[in-house]
C-alpha cells in the first residue's frame, strides 16, 4: 500500500514537471517568434505604426497614451487649465506666451496637436506665422530627427515654427530613443550629447541604466535658444544651460555670464528666465536616482503578456500603475504610496502658491516705481533680484514632479528664491519712499484667470478667433501634404514575409 502511494505521488509529480516543461518549451517559443521581422525599418522612419508591425506589444502599449482619463493631484494624462486653476502665473508671465495659453500637456499621442492647438503658435488670420521658431517643434516628434538627418541641423533649427508644420505631424514615438536597426537606445536630437561635451562628459560611454534616463533627458530638461553661436549668428539654436552644472545656482550664473533672458517683463521689465521643464535636472537630485532607478523603472516598468517580458510603453504617472511602478520595490499599500507623494506635494504647494504671491507683487510694486519715475540704475539690482527669484520659483514649478523626484533640493530652491524675493522687495520699499510713495501700492484684482489677462492687456478673444482660423486653414493643408509625402516613402517599404 505504502509503495502505492509513492508510485501515485511519484506519477503526479513527473506529470506536474511535464505540464511544466512543456510551458516553458511553448513560453519560450512565442519569444522566440515573438520578434520576426514584419517590415523593414528605415533609417528615418518616423512612424510609429510603421515600427509597431515587428513590435506589436510595445505598441500597443504605446497607444494607450491617448488615454486622458487619470488626473492626479498635481498631474496625470487629464487636459488641465493652469493658467485657470493658478492667474497669479498670468502676472509672472506677462509679456510672454505662457501668459497667454498654458495647458497642461496629455500623453506623448498628443504632442503635435496639443501644440498646434496652443495659443502661444497661432499667427495673425491663421497664417500661423507667429513669434515661435521652428526650434520648438525639437522634442515633439520623431520627424524631428528625420528632418535633421536629411536637412542638417541648422536648416531645421532655422525659420518659424509653421515652416515646418506639413513636415513634423507624427507623434513622440519609436525613432525618438531607438536606433532603427539594433533597437539599442540612442540619443536622437543633438542638444544633449552637446550639452555632455560641454561638461567633458562622452554620453557614449552611458550604461543601458542610464540611457533609461537620458532618452528622457532629451526633452524633459531646462534649454534656452541660442542666437548668438559662432557661424550660426540668427539661428535659435538649441542648447543646454549645463556648462557650469545642473543646479539651479549655475545654470543662473550661466545665464548671468552670458546675458541672456528669455524676455522682458512686461510689468517690472525685468529680464527673466523662463525654466521649462527641469525634471532631469531636479531628477538627479532625488533619492531615486541616488538608487540608481532610472525614469524608465517607473514611468516604464516592464510587462508580461504571453511570456514574454518588455518595457511598457503607456509612458504615464506611477500614480495610475501604483503595483507595476512603486510596489516592485516598496511593500506598503497603493494607497499609503500614493499619500505619500500627495503630502509632499501639497506641502511644496503651499509654499510654491506663498512664493508667487510676493513676486506678483514685486513686479506690481517694480511697475509702480517706473510710473513714478524710477532710473535705469535705481531699478537694476531690484529687476536682479526679481529675475533671480522668479527663476527658482519657476524651476521648482516647471519640473512638474520635482515636489516629488526631489522633495529636499525642491525646498531648499524655494526657500532662497524667498530670501532673494524679500530683498528686492525691501530695496523697492525703499525707492519708492525715496519716489514719494509711502504707503503699500495697491494690488489689481487678478482673481480669475480672465481679469489677470485683462490687467496686463491680453486680447484673448482675437487670438481665440486668430487660432480657429489657423486651424481651419493651415493645418488641412499641413496634414494632406504629410499623407502625400508619406504615402511616397510607404510605397519603398520591402516586406520581410515575401
Amino acid at each position: 500500500m505504502k509503495n502505492k502511494v509513492l508510485f501515485i505521488v511519484t506519477a503526479v509529480v513527473v506529470f506536474l514537471l511535464g505540464l511544466l516543461a512543456s510551458s516553458i518549451v511553448n513560453r519560450k517559443n512565442e519569444a522566440k517568434y515573438k520578434y520576426v521581422p514584419q517590415v523593414e525599418i528605415s533609417e528615418n522612419e518616423p512612424r510609429n505604426e510603421e515600427w509597431g508591425k515587428n513590435y506589436p506589444a510595445e505598441y500597443q502599449s504605446f497607444l494607450q497614451t491617448a488615454e486622458t482619463d487619470f488626473a492626479s493631484q498635481q498631474g496625470g494624462s487629464a487636459m488641465r487649465d493652469v493658467l485657470h486653476e493658478d492667474s497669479r502665473l498670468v502676472v509672472l508671465w506677462a509679456g510672454y506666451g505662457f501668459a497667454k495659453d498654458y495647458n497642461q500637456g496629455r500623453g506623448h499621442q498628443y504632442a503635435i496637436e496639443d501644440l498646434r492647438n496652443s495659443l502661444r503658435t497661432g499667427g495673425p488670420k491663421g497664417k500661423g506665422d507667429g513669434p515661435m521658431p521652428a526650434t520648438c517643434w525639437t522634442c515633439k516628434s520623431p520627424d524631428v530627427p528625420r528632418l535633421m538627418n536629411e536637412n542638417g541641423i541648422d536648416e531645421f533649427y532655422s525659420g518659424k515654427w509653421a515652416d515646418k508644420g506639413a513636415e513634423v505631424v507624427n507623434p513622440i514615438g519609436c525613432a525618438d530613443c531607438h536606433d532603427s536597426k539594433t533597437m539599442k537606445l540612442t540619443i536622437s536630437r543633438p542638444a544633449l550629447v552637446e550639452a555632455f561635451e560641454e561638461m567633458g562628459k562622452d554620453i557614449n560611454q552611458a550604461t543601458h541604466q542610464e540611457m533609461r534616463s537620458l532618452v528622457c533627458a532629451q526633452c524633459h530638461v531646462e534649454y534656452y535658444f541660442d542666437k548668438k553661436l559662432p557661424g550660426k549668428e540668427g539661428i535659435p539654436y538649441l542648447k543646454f544651460p549645463w556648462k557650469n552644472g545642473m543646479s539651479v545656482e549655475a545654470m543662473e550664473k550661466y545665464y548671468d555670464d552670458i546675458g541672456f533672458k528669455d524676455w522682458t517683463h512686461k510689468l517690472s521689465r525685468a529680464p527673466m528666465l523662463k525654466a521649462q521643464h527641469p525634471g532631469y535636472e531636479t531628477y538627479l537630485t532625488g533619492v531615486h536616482a541616488d538608487r540608481g532607478v532610472s525614469c524608465a523603472d517607473c514611468h516604464m516598468p516592464y510587462k508580461s503578456e504571453g511570456g514574454q517580458k518588455f518595457t511598457d510603453h503607456h509612458i504615464q504617472s506611477p500614480l495610475n500603475n501604483v503595483a507595476n511602478a512603486c510596489q516592485v520595490c516598496h511593500r506598503e499599500d497603493a494607497d499609503k504610496l500614493k499619500e505619500n507623494v500627495y503630502e509632499r506635494q501639497r506641502k511644496a504647494a503651499e509654499n510654491r502658491l506663498k512664493l508667487e504671491d510676493f513676486i506678483v507683487k514685486a513686479h506690481i510694486e517694480a511697475k509702480k516705481a517706473w510710473d513714478l519715475g524710477a532710473t535705469e540704475e535705481q531699478m537694476k539690482d531690484i529687476l536682479m533680484d526679481i529675475r533671480h527669484a522668479q527663476w527658482r520659483w519657476d524651476y521648482s514649478a516647471a519640473a512638474h514632479g520635482a515636489s516629488f523626484h526631489s522633495p529636499v533640493e525642491t525646498a531648499r530652491v524655494m526657500g532662497s528664491a524667498f530670501t532673494v524675493i524679500q530683498e528686492g522687495r525691501l530695496k523697492l520699499a525703499r525707492l519708492l519712499s525715496e519716489l514719494g510713495h509711502n504707503k503699500p501700492v495697491e494690488m489689481p484684482d487678478i482673481s480669475t484667470k480672465e481679469k489677470a489677462q485683462e490687467y496686463i492687456g491680453l486680447d484673448v478673444e482675437k487670438m481665440k478667433a486668430d487660432k480657429e482660423a489657423f486651424k481651419q486653414n493651415l493645418v488641412p493643408q499641413w496634414l494632406e501634404e504629410a499623407k502625400t509625402r508619406e504615402a511616397g516613402y510607404g510605397a519603398q517599404k520591402v516586406s520581410m514575409n515575401k
